[in-house]
């Protein structure tokens, strides 16, 4: 496996690519309590500036736990692709009509009473560190290598796979 971090644009368009892709994570908040708090959560939009978008409700334990602590542990894994992807980063909780209107999904409706319910809260997490896994030629590839090494007894050499941070 190679490493190629990536910064600025290339970041971002790879935390977009593998965020979009997922879109389902596990969004962990009270990072030093043990055994961190996890949930899983469905991502809205990961925006041009590589900012995470999740719609919650302001009465959930996650929105109690960034008032006290803003710092978050996303995890966002495509096992179709073998891609995946970690990102630190800093929550903010948005209740604005802007945002909300901004933001708003309509498959949303399944938790709230349209946009307008005032339990309708945006969380924005901004990037601080992030790591990526991908392959370089897709999981059939990858699986295809793994195989023949398995095979030939020649170890493989992870060739296919890149790893690294990528910094906003």
């Amino acid at each position: 496996m190679s490493t190629q971090n990536l910064t600025h644009l290339e970041a971002i368009k790879k935390i977009q690519e593998l965020s979009e892709k997922a879109r389902i994570c596990m969004f962990c908040t009270e990072l030093e309590t043990v055994p961190v708090n996890s949930r899983p959560m469905s991502l809205q939009e990961t925006d041009d500036s590589g900012n995470l978008w999740f719609i919650s409700s302001g009465t959930s334990n996650k929105n109690f736990e960034i008032k006290e602590d803003r710092r978050v542990q996303l995890f966002f894994m495509n096992n179709g692709d073998a891609q995946y992807l970690s990102v630190y980063g800093t929550a903010s909780v948005y209740k604005d009509k802007a945002t909300i209107e901004e933001k708003w999904s309509p498959l949303a409706k399944a938790w709230f009473d349209g946009k307008d319910d005032p339990n309708v809260t945006i969380i924005r997490v901004e990037p601080v560190e992030t790591y990526y896994w991908d392959t370089k030629a897709g999981k059939l590839v990858s699986l295809f290598n793994f195989v023949a090494s398995a095979i030939t007894g020649h170890k493989t050499d992870n060739s296919d796979g890149v790893e690294g941070n990528a910094t906003i």
